[in-house]
């Protein structure tokens, strides 16, 4: 049986991971979970788990002068301590939560050799805390770096709240062709338990099979519920005219070359099971 210890707790990806592997494998795993947040952590033993996932970190949280540094001392300090204490306890697998955000990008596509140029502080903590982890590598000390695109999911935060929202709210929306790549926790999950399983390591770019249209996610959320929503080309102009900001980051396409697929739940099926 294989001992996980999650480090950050009442995180969204760290207790859907935990939830789904009790859930599916409780004969197969033992996870347990650290708070992070007091300090106390430090006092605690890694000694005899398998693998650590860390978690921990800041997301979904508006960056200002105020909070910045704030970013590099969880993001990347709290994590490189982490793994510190990890190898050092004998700890032979970290996998780490990372984010497509170290691209800096809003649209584009994104593959295993495109450069990082992050441009805000999630990104670039995140991005730090990356590559000294690759530093502290050894046969005995593997390191999986995980960086999904948007997570979506039962009770999730970000941007398919926003979406969401709109979908129960406004009766038409842009009928825009674009291309996401985007991830459903429960596939997401059932990745991170593969590369444990596996003990696999290097950069990893969990993701449904099929990169998801914008329009489609709003139309199948409202479905969902019963209601009906318009798709109008009419704004099309506009919106490829006003490609920066909010339009961007919606309607705009951005997705990773199609490795580290995960298709436990299709589509159509995940939207069911977040809107249910």
């Amino acid at each position: 049986m294989k001992r996980i210890l999650i480090t950050g707790a009442n995180s969204y990806i760290g207790t859907s991971f935990e939830n789904y592997i009790n859930k599916n494998f409780p004969d197969q795993y033992t996870v347990d979970t650290v708070d992070m947040i007091d300090g106390s952590w430090r006092e605690k033993s890694f000694s005899g788990y398998d693998t650590v996932f860390h978690v921990a970190g800041i997301a979904h949280v508006k960056e200002t002068d105020e909070n910045r540094s704030f970013y590099y001392s969880v993001n990347r300090d709290l994590a490189i301590e982490t793994a510190n204490k990890a190898k050092s306890d004998g700890v032979n697998h970290f996998v780490i939560l990372s984010t497509m955000n170290v691209y800096g990008m809003l649209t584009g596509h994104i593959t295993k050799q495109t450069e990082c140029h992050p441009v805000n502080a999630y990104g670039k903590s995140k991005l730090m805390a990356d590559e000294e982890l690759k530093k502290m590598e050894s046969d005995s000390f593997r390191v999986a770096i995980l960086r999904p695109p948007m997570v979506y999911g039962k009770n999730c935060k970000g941007n398919y709240q926003q979406l969401r929202r709109f979908a129960l709210k406004s009766p038409i929306f842009p009928k825009y062709y674009n291309e996401r790549s985007m991830v459903y926790i429960d596939n997401l999950c059932e990745f991170v338990r593969k590369i444990i399983d596996n003990g696999k390591y290097g950069v990893f770019f969990p993701q449904n099979r099929d990169y998801i249209c914008t329009n489609d996610m709003v139309k199948l959320i409202a479905q969902s519920h019963g209601k009906k929503i318009s798709l109008w080309s009419a704004f099309n102009p506009v919106i490829k005219i006003f490609q920066i900001g909010v339009v961007k980051k919606v309607f705009g396409t951005l997705t990773y070359e199609k490795t580290d697929l995960v298709n436990l739940v299709g589509f159509e099926d995940s939207i069911k099971a977040t809107e249910k």
